[in-house]
């Protein structure tokens, strides 16, 4: 059975009286009545639409793929305020990552799933993976966070409040911030490898600046201002401790098998903290594998190193 995979919308009950809150989704593959169930959160200006002709990991996740929409239900919604269906989140300051991990748990009970086969998200989305985690963990059987960490480091902070003041003070936001945000999902040596310093006669600019207007002009034709503002305020938001409760602690009697992938030349979510962060679960006792991509591309890479993609998860993804 093949599910619609047009969006569709529930209302859920935010944590902390928050109030309700539409939640949209979107459906590939079998029926979760009667196939394991894989959730995908998106990354930062990502959405649900995670396959199909539009989609933004459609090969990773698909027919045959690592993700097999023959095999698996799979289910990924939406980060509320991030302008799908014109969602708002108007007091969107009041909201954290731990937040939304709720707002995604209250979805599946919703809709009648209790037990993930996989929990993978990548950026962002692996931050509301950790959130889900502390708090629903005891239904994923594997998760998958990648290029993330279950905190926001001193780095990440500082990028995210420059990203806030660029939204809120440009007179072009979207893209400016944009350019920014570029920076620090690709890497020096993936510029010098691209652009090689070439220079556009007709534009009058540098090759790296065409691209990288490019990606601003891109964007902010279909992201509004306040949804990036939401989206970014949730990355800076980050806190799987904010119980005040240790990892360690919180997940030392985790059943979940944890698949942490690093990038050796990511900037944003840098791979050392991602290994410390292996390390410490793994002297707690968790059942944990780090898993690394090699590029020269940095952050972005879990979007372009699909061939390495594939040979680190696909056993992850094996069912009998």
């Amino acid at each position: 059975m093949n599910l619609s995979s047009h969006i569709k919308q529930i209302e859920v009950k935010a944590p902390r009286d928050l109030g309700p809150i539409g939640l949209s989704y979107q459906f590939f593959g079998q029926d979760p009545k009667t196939h394991p169930v894989v959730m995908v959160n998106h990354a930062l200006t990502g959405d649900a639409q995670v396959t199909g002709p539009e989609g933004w990991w459609n090969r990773f996740v698909g027919p045959n793929k690592t993700i097999n929409t023959e095999r698996f239900a799979i289910i990924s919604f939406n980060i509320p305020g991030n302008g799908v269906l014109n969602s708002q989140l108007a007091n969107y300051s009041d909201f954290h990552t731990g937040d939304i991990a709720h707002i995604f748990w209250e979805g599946l009970q919703n809709l009648g799933i209790e037990k993930l086969f996989a929990l993978i998200g990548g950026s962002i989305g692996g931050c509301i993976g950790w959130e889900f985690m502390a708090k629903f963990g005891d239904c994923v059987e594997r998760f998958i966070p990648v290029a993330t960490d279950w905190k926001a480091s001193d780095w990440l902070i500082a990028n995210t409040y420059l990203q806030d003041q660029i939204l809120k003070n440009s007179s072009n936001p979207v893209h400016d911030a944009r350019l920014h945000a570029m920076l620090c999902y690709r890497s020096p040596q993936s510029f010098a490898d691209r652009f090689l310093r070439t220079f556009n006669e007709e534009e009058n600019l540098f090759n790296v600046e065409t691209w990288l207007r490019h990606h601003g002009e891109k964007l902010r034709k279909r992201f509004s201002t306040h949804s990036y503002l939401v989206v970014n305020h949730l990355l800076r938001s980050v806190n799987t401790e904010r119980s005040g409760r240790p990892l360690e602690e919180i997940f030392s009697n985790s059943s979940t098998q944890f698949y942490l992938v690093g990038i050796d030349t990511d900037l944003f979510f840098i791979p050392s903290e991602i290994k410390e962060t292996y390390e410490k679960l793994k002297t707690a006792g968790v059942a944990i594998s780090y898993l690394e991509i090699q590029s020269p591309h940095g952050h972005d890479a879990f979007l372009i190193e699909y061939q390495q993609m594939e040979h680190l998860l696909k056993p992850i993804f094996q069912i009998k």
